[in-house]
Parts: structure tokens; C-alpha cells; sequence
């Protein structure tokens, strides 16, 4: 599937449910999917700042040349929203990471119905998984 697919496909998801309270409760749902971050990776260089709670990002290169994440928060509703990145750009090349236009936040309305600090948080996680892929891009030119 492509970036886009998987965009839509979260979108058809949230369609579902016409209350945010709703889509809060599935956010921590995704959340209990998430994979734990190795505790290795639970240390201050992984910290993202900028969010309002604890989240850890680490992302490494494998062989295919593409970037895979792991995350983790210590609330529930953030761990949520990272995995819903990691779902979109988790086993992507760097180039299609940077290059993409991550619509779904507005479709389902997630930006306009978090706090403008969990908003921020929002956009610095993506910052930082976009830098990661920026980094990577630059060791394999």
C-alpha cells in the first residue's frame, strides 16, 4: 500500500464515528497496538521535545533501504497519534517520509480537536520522523 492508501484507509476508520469522544476511544485502542519501544530507546536523545507528554522516537535503516519506527508515550491518547504515523510512514523509503503530505490529520479533524499543546507535540513528531528520514537520505547519497 502506499502512503495514500493507507491515508485513506485512516479516514475511512474515523469516518465511522460521528463524536470526537469516540474517536479519542479509538486512538486508545490503537494505542494497546502499538508495539513497545525497546527500553534502550526510552532515554533522553529519543525524547521528542516540544510535546506535552513523554514520546520517544527511534527509527533505524534496514536493508531494503527503507525506515522503520518505534515509538512509545507515556499518555495514552499521544501513544494513539504515533501510531497513527508509524502506521502511514513505518517500512518507507526516506524519500517517500519527506515527501509526504500527511492529509489525514485534517481529514479526520485530529488537529483541530487536540489541545495547542498536544498539537504541537503533534507536529514535532512529525518533524522529528521527517528529520530521521532526512538523515538517512543523506548517509545513503
Amino acid at each position: 500500500m502506499t502512503i495514500n492508501e493507507v491515508q485513506d484507509e485512516i479516514i475511512e476508520e474515523f469516518e465511522v464515528f460521528d463524536e470526537w469522544l469516540d474517536k479519542y476511544e479509538y486512538l486508545i485502542e490503537l494505542s494497546r497496538e502499538l508495539p513497545a519501544i525497546d527500553e534502550k530507546h526510552r532515554k533522553e536523545e529519543y525524547l521528542i521535545k516540544g510535546c506535552q507528554s513523554r514520546v520517544w522516537i527511534d527509527a533505524r535503516l534496514d536493508d531494503e533501504g527503507k525506515i522503520l519506527f518505534s515509538a512509545d508515550s507515556d499518555a495514552i491518547i499521544t501513544k494513539g497519534i504515533i501510531a497513527l504515523l508509524i502506521r502511514v510512514m513505518n517500512r518507507r523509503t526516506p524519500d517517500e517520509i519527506i515527501d509526504a503530505d500527511l492529509y489525514f490529520i485534517d481529514r479526520i479533524g485530529l488537529k483541530e480537536n487536540l489541545s495547542p499543546t498536544r498539537a504541537n507535540g503533534l507536529l514535532a513528531m512529525i518533524k522529528q520522523m521527517k528529520l530521521y528520514a532526512l538523515a538517512y537520505k543523506s548517509k545513503t547519497l
